[in-house]
């Protein structure tokens, strides 16, 4: 399977004058050390003036779902999520520089925040992220059998580790018990591989 590109602040979905859009100019309204907001003067698709403000982050997002196969577990991180004023149930999740593999980014926030490493990676799917609004690119990995250590976690958080069988952490999507994007992208994501996987093997019988 070829490597895939790297993914940049500004792929090719974002090239200015791609699409229907066309920018007229671009001013920063705000800037802080993980995002930058723009407003743009544009004409939209039906010919007329407008305008778009573009929230920009300055890192890429990463996610891992690690994966006890034995037990067919996932570890899930608990922690308070300040933009919404509630507790989150997700897989461990952070970002990374541009210009660093995003695999090393998410064995890093692993590391952190769950104190596990190790284990055999591969990744998942590539995702954006609220994308009539910002530019946040993704990156999801799966972790599989990663061995135990202790967590370091930023200042930021204050976090909580549960293991739960892979078919409740689906079920806590169905009841609305966890509802982060990333996370339910990436269950969501196994799901399907092992839902194709199961019919592959019947069509062979």
């Amino acid at each position: 399977m070829p490597a895939r590109p790297r993914l940049t602040a500004y792929d090719a979905a974002m090239n200015e004058q791609a699409g229907p859009w066309h920018r007229h100019s671009r001013q920063v309204v705000y800037d802080n050390p993980w995002i930058r907001v723009f407003h743009d003067e544009v004409t939209r698709p039906d010919g007329q003036p407008g305008m778009y403000g573009v929230v920009h982050f300055h890192s890429l997002a990463t996610g891992v779902v690690p994966l006890d196969m034995g037990g067919d577990r996932v570890l899930l991180v608990g922690q308070y999520r300040y933009a919404l004023d509630r507790y989150s149930w997700e897989i461990p999740e952070g970002g990374g520089s541009f210009d660093e593999e995003p695999e090393q980014a998410a064995r890093r926030e692993l590391a952190e925040e769950t104190g596990y490493s190790g284990g055999t990676w591969r990744e998942l799917s590539r995702i954006h992220l609220s994308n009539s609004v910002c530019d946040q690119a993704g990156v999801l990995f799966v972790a599989t059998d990663p061995v135990p250590g202790p967590p370091a976690p930023e200042g930021t958080e204050s976090l909580e580790l549960r293991w739960v069988a892979f078919d409740e952490a689906l079920a806590m999507i169905g009841r609305g018990e966890i509802t982060d994007a990333m996370t339910i992208i990436a269950l969501q994501q196994l799901a399907l591989e092992r839902l194709a996987s199961g019919q592959a093997r019947l069509d062979s019988i």
